[in-house]
């Protein structure tokens, strides 16, 4: 009997394909491990064992054929392509973006195009995209890949979805299409996106968003921030179709066929027909096909039950394999991994710790709390971070998704289509429910409270949490432990204590020049936490001329890579935020470091006029009651070996911007360094000329590499060693500029570069450290 043991060979399957996609050897070692485990402990006898080794190594050959597949096969000359759409346009603000195949080299793409009128854009969304062949001429990118630590790394993203190209197109991508026979998964994705657009179209905006989510998986109307407040505090499994909705949908279904007089089993037949149409409709995502594969092994049961007999944890455990099967990439997939542990432990919990609750309150918060202990390695490699609030957040809003918003939604739908109309009164109702929801779950995320940022595990720390997780769940269910809750206690506060004690007592510090593009940003950690400080936050110009081509969540450096960077090490408090000038490459991402972490000080420099941008942050400062410092040259300070003494501006600083730069000089790891900003060549001679015998270890140029900074005097007074270098690649302002690139390697300077090598990072252990590049 292999009742209850698929879970077993889920486990085995498990392995054996992350041995393909990772590291052969170590996980090779830990099946080794696993095996003797379920002969010792788990009694398999030699028979189960052989199914198990069988499966482990069908699933290595499924792993490494995949991996030998993950590459292109198009010539990056290729310019001339033919396209079938695959998936619905994404169309923000002035981009339209889609998933299309390419029919002569078989491969997914992404088209992007940059629409022309706000007449196209319209145009655009009234168009069918799924039953044409189209012709189109455009220039073939890679996907950006992570240039900094905790970075977004969008070409592995899209390599883990078989799509290595995105092309650039200058002309309307639908001009040159022909009608082709269209399909009935064509047809059902078509629907679905007739079907967003007349939510979009007919309903108020608040149930508009919220509905494309729940009927039919699609996010991309919902208000951006609305969906980073979801995130933060642990309900964005929400709006993702999971089993809570799929189960609920098929219960309605269920008992509406039973009622309208049909019989049981037609409806389980009809079921198991509806369900490869419905993960059509809602997007085919990781949890629907997981949801729905589990509730069609269950509909096999209530139908052939005299011959199949499966548990829940079967179903699910068979779920897993068949997915991986057919996609083991997907097991990289954050979405996929959420999914099935999650759902794995609330099944397992339910047969011993559940079934114990004793009221519905009871239930929702054991629930909750089994949900976010299976989640919490997952969320913290993936999101550095995540808030205790999710589980109060989830015993309030999983009743009101689930009995409130998922049957509102479709029976409004459904009213709509059929009459063409919905009643005000409805409309009015979940307006104001939806409103007030979104007060209160924006209010959670913004409490940090309860938030919990210890910065991305490393592989020893996601094993030390994982087994902390399992001893806890052990102990939960094991009723008669001896000083039971005592040790769950104590095991509980080691879980959240042991990462964070350890990043204040890291005897390593480290000062890294951060990869923000055509700007600046360099962090120095002091070890044995005695100081965080963050010198510039880069800065992003965003600038429309109409309103119509803004993107919901446009690029912002300061949100999207220094704050990333600094909380994936586990960085929650800056001590002094110095801002060397009101330039927006170097100020630009203040606002948004400010908002997500504690900000102790911040030092402007002292000057007779501030930019408009320097005045917005002091705004905010004086707002968060963040104390802001004029500094000027003369000022100093210390922490444990560490020394920082301002070399410039002088007080009152009147002349041009770039020249009233902070300028910084500082031993830190053993080493000198310079940090001057966008200090041009007047204020390097000012300084040599004030400290004659200045010279320094490390340079930080000035000014991207500018002709304007790094003067030839200046670089043979203070003979630097080592120069980093912060431009962004391809800029448009050819900075470095090759006569201080020719200048420093006159000087046998060596040259770090962030265009070329992203992050540079000098980590160091008292006096010694070392040099690394995030990229090779």
């Amino acid at each position: 009997m292999m009742n209850g043991k698929y879970l077993y060979f889920a486990l085995t399957a498990m392995l054996a394909v992350l041995a393909a996609l990772l590291s052969f050897f170590p996980i090779f070692l830990l099946t080794l491990l696993y095996f003797y485990i379920l002969y010792k402990y788990k009694c398999f006898n030699k028979g189960q064992l052989l199914t198990v080794l069988g499966a482990a190594i069908l699933f290595l050959f499924v792993g490494e054929k995949a991996v030998i597949q993950n590459k292109t096969f198009m010539p990056k000359s290729t310019s001339a392509l033919t396209l079938k759409f695959t998936q619905m346009p994404k169309i923000d603000g002035d981009l339209l973006q889609i998933e299309a195949f390419e029919t002569t080299y078989h491969e997914k793409l992404i088209i992007r195009y940059q629409l022309k009128s706000e007449l196209e854009k319209e145009q655009l969304k009234q168009q069918r995209y799924f039953q044409t062949l189209c012709r189109i001429s455009g220039t073939l990118v890679r996907p950006k890949i992570a240039n900094n630590p905790n970075g977004f790394d969008y070409r592995k993203y899209l390599a883990g979805k078989e799509i290595y190209w995105i092309v650039e197109v200058k002309e309307n991508p639908l001009l040159d299409c022909s009608p082709i026979k269209p399909t009935l998964s064509s047809e059902l994705k078509q629907l679905r996106y007739t079907g967003i657009r007349y939510l979009e179209n007919h309903f108020p905006e608040e149930i508009a968003s919220l509905s494309a989510a729940l009927i039919f998986g699609d996010r991309s109307i919902l208000d951006p921030n609305l969906l980073d407040a979801y995130q933060s505090t642990g309900i964005v499994h929400l709006l993702a179709i999971s089993g809570l909705h799929v189960t609920l949908l098929i219960g309605m279904v269920l008992y509406l066929g039973l009622r309208c007089g049909l019989t049981r089993e037609m409806m389980v037949n009809l079921l198991m027909l509806l369900l490869p149409v419905y993960v059509v409709l809602t997007g085919a995502s990781p949890s629907v096909i997981r949801a729905s594969l589990m509730i069609f092994l269950v509909l096999m049961t209530v139908k052939w039950g005299a011959f199949i007999k499966l548990m829940p944890i079967d179903a699910l455990s068979i779920a897993f394999m068949l997915y991986l099967l057919f996609n083991p990439l997907v097991l990289l997939d954050v979405g996929f991994e959420l999914s099935f542990s999650v759902s794995a432990a609330i099944i397992l919990a339910s047969q011993h710790i559940l079934k114990d609750s004793q009221d519905y309150v009871q239930m929702m918060l054991v629930t909750s709390v089994t949900a976010q202990l299976a989640a919490f390695p997952l969320l913290l490699y993936y999101y550095f971070e995540l808030s205790f609030m999710s589980i109060l957040a989830n015993m309030l809003y999983i009743p009101l998704f689930s009995f409130v918003y998922l049957p509102g939604f479709y029976l409004l739908f459904f009213i709509h289509i059929v009459f063409g109309t919905a009643p005000d009164l409805l409309f009015q109702f979940f307006v104001w429910v939806i409103n007030l929801s979104n007060k209160l779950i924006t209010f959670f995320a913004e409490s940090t409270i309860l938030s919990f940022t210890p910065g991305r595990p490393n592989v020893i720390e996601l094993f030390i949490y994982i087994g902390l997780i399992f001893a806890i769940f052990y102990l939960w269910e094991t009723k008669h432990y001896p000083k039971r809750k005592t040790k769950l206690l104590i095991l509980s506060l080691i879980m959240i204590t042991f990462q964070p004690v350890w990043n204040h007592v890291n005897p390593f510090g480290e000062v890294t020049l951060i990869d923000v593009g055509q700007g600046d940003s360099i962090f120095i950690r002091l070890p044995y936490g005695r100081g965080n400080y963050l010198i510039d936050t880069g800065g992003t110009v965003g600038f429309y001329d109409e309103e119509w081509r803004k993107r919901s969540k446009p690029f912002e450096v300061g949100r999207d890579v220094v704050v990333p960077f600094l909380k994936g090490k586990g960085i929650t408090r800056i001590d002094k935020l110095v801002l060397t000038h009101g330039d927006m490459d170097h100020i630009g991402g203040t606002l948004s470091v400010i908002k997500e972490l504690h900000v102790k000080q911040i030092l402007l420099p002292s000057v007779a006029e501030s930019s408009e941008t320097e005045e917005s942050i002091v705004h905010e400062a004086e707002k968060q009651k963040i104390p802001v410092i004029r500094v000027s040259s003369g000022e100093k300070w210390s922490s444990g070996d560490s020394r920082f003494y301002i070399l410039n501006p002088e007080r009152n600083f009147s002349g041009e911007r770039n020249g009233s730069s902070v300028t910084i000089f500082a031993y830190i790891g053993g080493l000198s360094w310079f940090f001057g900003g966008d200090l041009d060549k007047q204020g390097e001679e000012k300084i040599i000329t004030a400290h004659p015998n200045l010279t320094v270890d490390v340079l930080k140029a000035g000014h991207h590499g500018s002709k304007t900074s790094s003067a030839e005097n200046f670089i043979k007074q203070i003979k630097p060693k080592i120069a980093l270098i912060s431009a962004g690649e391809n800029n448009r302002f050819g900075h470095p500029h090759k006569e201080v690139v020719e200048r420093l390697k006159a000087a046998h300077t060596k040259i770090f570069r962030t265009d070329f090598q992203g992050a540079i990072t000098y980590r160091f252990y008292r006096s010694n450290g070392t040099f690394s590049t995030y990229l090779p």
